[in-house]
């Protein structure tokens, strides 16, 4: 059977067990669940971080950029 044959019967199966849950506690679970994985990730980054994008955006809106030739330059040793 191949993954996403798979993938797809194991949703059906938990939307089966899911339709007869009754046990309120793991119904709250799986919906704490779900908002969790949901959540932006710009939410749990650090201000720090942040301002840094916020920077890069900046600076490419102003035209500030470098070709992907001239980065290899300069950061090469590294790659």
């Amino acid at each position: 059977m191949n993954a996403e044959l798979e993938i797809q019967n194991q949703k059906i199966e938990l939307i089966q067990w899911l339709s007869t849950l009754e046990d309120v506690s793991i119904i709250q679970k799986i919906v704490d669940l779900r908002k969790t994985e949901s959540r932006d990730w710009w939410d749990s980054i650090s201000d720090t971080e942040k301002a840094s994008i916020e920077k890069g955006i900046a600076d490419a809106n102003a035209g500030k950029l470098n070709t992907h030739s001239k980065a290899r330059d300069i950061y090469g040793k590294w790659l």
